[in-house]
């Protein structure tokens, strides 16, 4: 079959650049319609596609529109790599609680800004899921934007769509873990657990051998320079990730996506965060940088789109990112191959002692079914325990996004850990909620 592929939020700074690349390397026919309700980013996104298209002579038809029901019609996959609010609504999730104390490395997933990232997005990718059912109720629908656990949770449970969530972390940190093993990453196996950006190695094998034994032995060089909460001689924690290595030890489970996610979600140990002599999202993962690099490359591809002059032949070749699974997937389901894949779906039973429904990321298998989770056994109670309220939240921030409850957003804040009391809850809540006003409907209460 001939696929149409529906990306939404084609304005994303690397996503739709990636994803052409990874087309236009199949050599197949495809249809490929680009979204975003941005007409400038739009413009920018068809610009640049169409040149990475004419530069090979792909066999790729391009279409684009700043109003999805017009290309959704026929579409064989869905793609959404939404984020509402763009980078400056992320610069106020992380902005705004730093005023009380609360430094986060990402603002994306879990915290202040998490669920405030979760509270704008949630509406916003109901009504996406709606349009898919109505428009393309065959489709595989595939969503990138984060924070994945509420996004997924919240379309399903709104609209029963069986969006499938997908992000490269797990993927990657594997190819880490096997690199530090010495072994290719085709040698190296492994079962991954948890909640999107605290998901848990529970088992390493190379070609069949436990690789935990080592993994342990690298954890403890590893730490041996973080012995006092300052580290010695040259050590850098945001190259060594201490504290994802001191959970392997503490735990027998390594964490992806590694110390700049995996801190947001104990934020009882990084008070105003302070981290390893370092302090988070400033001088450790410092998030003006992070955010400086979107609108760099943004303002790259614009000039790219714009120029009369032709594209590099090397603007055509494989960049890592979020994208690079979606199209083996996608031809995974198609040939039946039988490939296992890291994807959040919520638990029917995969894992027996986490939450009925709860969006896990875990191993799925592609086949003609589409991606099905994997049975795995029950993750030990300490494991089940760092993921226990982590679930809860979703719950609490699905429910807030989906009744427009201001209450509801406060008691989210308050699972989550980070702020220090009700009373700054409470202020941190209406602050954030008052900055991102132009992209949430009506407060019910």
């Amino acid at each position: 079959m001939k696929e149409k592929i529906v990306l939404i939020g084609a304005g994303s700074a690397m996503f739709t650049r990636g994803l052409v690349a990874d087309l236009i390397r199949r050599e197949g026919e495809f249809d490929l319609a680009l979204v975003d309700i941005d007409p400038e980013a739009i413009q920018v996104a068809e610009g640049l596609a169409r040149k990475m298209i004419s530069a090979r002579g792909a066999k790729v038809r391009l279409s684009a529109s700043v109003d999805r029901r017009e290309l959704l019609k026929g579409a064989t996959a869905v793609i959404c790599t939404v984020g509402v609010g763009g980078r400056r609504g992320w610069e106020q999730d992380v902005f705004i609680p730093r005023k009380y104390g609360i430094n986060q490395p990402v603002g994306d997933t879990v915290g202040p800004g998490g669920t405030s990232r979760a509270f704008r997005m949630i509406p916003a990718m109901v009504d996406i899921a709606k349009d898919v059912l109505d428009l393309a109720p065959q489709a595989l629908f595939f969503n990138y934007g984060n924070p994945m656990a509420p996004v997924c949770r919240g379309i399903r449970k709104a609209t029963g769509a069986e969006v499938v969530g997908l992000c490269h972390g797990v993927f990657h940190v594997g190819q880490e873990l096997a690199a530090l093993l010495g072994a290719e990453p085709s040698a190296f196996q492994y079962t991954a657990i948890g909640i999107n950006h605290l998901t848990w190695f529970v088992e390493a094998r190379i070609e069949g051998r436990d690789a935990m034994p080592r993994l342990q032995e690298i954890a403890a060089r590893r730490l041996a320079p973080y012995q006092s909460e300052v580290p010695s001689g040259d050590a850098d924690p945001t190259r060594d990730n201490p504290f994802s290595w001191r959970m392997l030890q503490l735990f027998g489970a390594f964490p992806a996506v590694l110390d700049r996610h995996i801190t947001e979600f104990f934020p009882q140990f990084f008070a105003e965060g302070r981290y390893y002599g370092k302090t988070l999202g400033v001088n450790a993962f410092n998030i003006e940088r992070t955010i400086a690099g979107g609108d760099r490359i943004y303002a790259e591809m614009r000039e790219r789109a714009l120029s009369p002059e032709p594209l590099g032949q090397d603007y055509m070749d494989r960049i890592g990112g979020e994208h690079e699974q979606v199209i083996d997937i996608i031809a995974a389901i198609r040939s039946e191959r039988r490939t296992v894949y890291s994807a959040n779906l919520p638990n029917t039973g995969q894992v027996p002692n986490l939450p009925a429904e709860a969006i896990i990321e875990s191993p799925a298998v592609a086949d003609g079914g589409g991606l099905r989770a994997i049975a795995q056994r029950p993750l030990s109670p300490g494991l089940a325990g760092t993921l226990a309220t982590r679930f809860q939240w979703v719950e609490t921030i699905v429910d807030a996004a989906l009744e427009g409850s201001r209450r509801k957003f406060i008691q989210a804040l308050v699972l989550d850990g980070a702020a220090g009391s009700l009373e700054t809850a409470t202020r941190l809540a209406d602050e954030l909620l008052a900055a991102q006003a132009v992209y949430l409907p009506p407060l019910r209460d």
